[in-house]
């Protein structure tokens, strides 16, 4: 029998990014609603206690400010940026080929 984890996740994510130990949902619900509708359209699991960090740091920065929401909501877009990047890398070096949706030039389905 296959042994289950309490981590479901299977990509590359894991070598790109650190995931900080918390309540996901208290984390999630303690977010300003501007950040919460980017948090849900993310391509991946934004890890919400990571987002719940950096909102804090965003805060430290601009104070608890619409600025500081749109700060954070380019840092998450360019994250998502990045993760796209190395997943059509690593579907390339696999499979020789672009990663499908890259290929189509269509954007991730939200």
């Amino acid at each position: 029998m296959r042994r289950v984890t309490a981590d479901n996740e299977r990509t590359l994510r894991h070598e790109m990014w650190r995931r900080y130990a918390g309540d996901d949902w208290a984390a999630f619900d303690a977010l300003p609603t501007a950040i919460r509708k980017r948090v849900t359209a993310h391509a991946y699991d934004a890890w919400s206690v990571n987002v719940m960090m950096l909102w804090q740091h965003y805060k430290r920065l601009y104070g608890r400010t619409t600025r500081a929401e749109r700060a954070l909501i380019r840092y998450l877009d360019y994250c998502e940026r990045l993760e796209r990047e190395a997943f059509a890398a690593r579907y390339n070096e696999a499979y020789g080929m672009a990663l499908p949706h890259d290929a189509a030039c269509v954007t991730v389905l939200r």
